[in-house]
């Protein structure tokens, strides 16, 4: 009976227009954040310095006139997708529309992926108030400082292992995802000439990058070296070290 309403109550607080509205400006502002990123990367072949991550997208916002007054409205948008995501991992996917409480296998692994997704932009969010507030920094370094502390044992290496093979395994699907147009699933009309190619890119671009982040999570822990566990921007920049990827 509590289960029960604990799932209407979030079934009616989905309902309303201003928060579905809220969530989808953080599917906007997400898009615009990778968007950043992508041209951050673009500048990296160049010859810049910066971070090829969010928090280097963060750090570029907040460099701009007003730019810490739009990370205050990202952090509210980024929350709001992830109080989205909860209400889907409660009520299972696409929160607003009846009937898509599939209980089966594929539904628990929808409810558990919108639960992972809501950690990821809760994860954004704080980034973005730490930027606001002027005391951001470099998620390389934060992911170093981690990875150093869980090499000081055995069990700490262990889960930086597993932890790498997660990551591996979500950007292998994002590629799967991208080559085989799964992603054309979650939108409600069907692709175009434009939306199909750039989701195909995108995917695969971000599981690449996934997939070599976390191929370096793993070598760091064999090899007990943190300064190579530097998640997105690590694998990037690794990437563009490669004789081929030099301009």
């Amino acid at each position: 009976m509590a289960n029960n309403e604990v799932v209407g109550a979030v079934d009616r607080a989905t309902d309303s227009n201003l928060f579905e509205r809220a969530a989808r400006a953080g599917h906007i502002v997400s898009g615009l954040l990778h968007l950043l990123i992508a041209y951050i990367i673009f500048r990296l072949a160049f010859g810049s310095s910066e971070n090829a991550d969010q928090s280097g997208a963060l750090a570029e916002v907040t460099e701009k006139p007003g730019g810490k007054l739009v990370l205050w409205i990202a952090a509210v948008a980024f929350v709001a997708m992830a109080l989205w995501r909860i209400a889907e991992m409660i009520v299972g996917p696409h929160a607003t529309e009846p009937g898509n409480g599939d209980s089966g296998v594929s539904g628990l692994f929808d409810r558990a992926k919108a639960g992972g997704v809501a950690v990821v932009y809760f994860a954004f969010a704080y980034s973005a108030v730490d930027f606001a507030r002027g005391s951001g920094q470099s998620s390389g370094k934060q992911n170093a400082g981690l990875s150093a502390r869980l090499m000081e044992n055995t069990a700490g290496k262990f889960l930086l292992v597993v932890v790498g093979l997660v990551v591996i395994a979500i950007g292998g699907y994002h590629v799967y995802k991208g080559v085989t147009k799964k992603f054309l699933d979650d939108l409600k009309t069907s692709g175009s000439a434009v939306v199909t190619p750039l989701g195909v890119i995108g995917y695969t671009a971000k599981g690449l990058v996934l997939v070599g982040a976390g191929i370096l999570v793993i070598v760091a822990s064999i090899k007990s070296d943190p300064s190579k566990a530097t998640g997105i921007d690590g694998a990037v920049k690794t990437l563009g070290e490669a004789p081929f990827a030099r301009m």
